[in-house]
């Protein structure tokens, strides 16, 4: 028997303390993993108030396997024609369930929802190695339908982050049509 995964839209009233705790255990764990190397500190991508605040703005979905999230991902609207994700993340201990998956298609669902053509997305990668997570994505975006955009620097794009950096790194924006 087949377990099955639901993705939805959720709101801070439907999660408790623990689970606003335990999602961002996971946004956090998930990103210390993909991000290794990348970094002087351990990656801490949110907080409990962050992911309270992304569910008051009705801007997570979340993935959840026999009641117990085993993913999200970010969703906002840059303008007129165009809806974003991010913050993409699934549970190491349930790979292979197509929750990455679910969750871009639950994202791009909403995007032509709202009426948005474009779906965009960020990828962060050092720049001078290849970082076997980036590497990955960079397959995986491709081979749903995604396509870089146009490359810049960290230092340009979000300078106040540079200091953070264990390497240089370069941002990829990323484009799919909807």
């Amino acid at each position: 028997m087949r377990t099955r995964v639901v993705c939805r839209e959720t709101s801070d009233t439907d999660l408790t303390d623990d689970a606003i705790e335990h999602l961002t255990d996971l946004i956090n764990r998930a990103y210390d993993d993909a991000e290794s190397g990348m970094w002087r500190r351990p990656g801490t991508r949110t907080n409990p108030d962050h992911v309270r605040q992304l569910l008051a703005d009705k801007g997570l979905i979340v993935a959840e396997l026999d009641g117990v999230i085993v993913g999200c991902v970010n969703v906002n609207l840059l303008d007129e024609t165009v809806a974003e994700f991010g913050m993409l993340v699934a549970d190491r201990a349930h790979r292979g369930l197509g929750i990455g998956s679910m969750l871009v298609k639950a994202a791009e669902e909403w995007a032509r929802f709202m009426n948005r053509r474009t779906m965009r997305l960020e990828l962060l990668t050092p720049r001078s190695w290849k970082h076997p997570s980036k590497e990955f994505l960079k397959g995986w975006y491709t081979r749903i339908g995604y396509a870089p955009q146009f490359t810049e620097p960290l230092e340009k794009t979000h300078p106040q982050l540079v200091a953070e950096l264990a390497t240089e790194c370069d941002f990829t924006v990323w484009h799919k049509p909807l």
